[in-house]
């Protein structure tokens, strides 16, 4: 059996993380330099769209998803 670690699961999921680091970046720097209200709007998505995947990510490998049965 793999122990999972805190540390363990951030590595694996460390690109998705870097992802999202370099999402929110582009959403600010848009921001910061005027750009269009729609392309503000899409980068905001995208960052926002990231980081919920990066929780949920980190959720599934903790063994702590939320269940999807209804």
């Amino acid at each position: 059996m793999v122990k999972r670690t805190l540390v363990g699961m951030i590595k694996a999921g460390e690109p998705l993380i870097q992802q999202a680091i370099v999402a929110m970046r582009e959403y600010h720097q848009a921001q910061d330099n005027g750009a269009p209200p729609e392309e503000v709007e899409r980068l905001r998505l995208l960052a926002d769209s990231l980081y919920q995947a990066v929780i949920d990510y980190q959720l599934i490998q903790a063994g702590r998803a939320p269940s999807t049965i209804q």
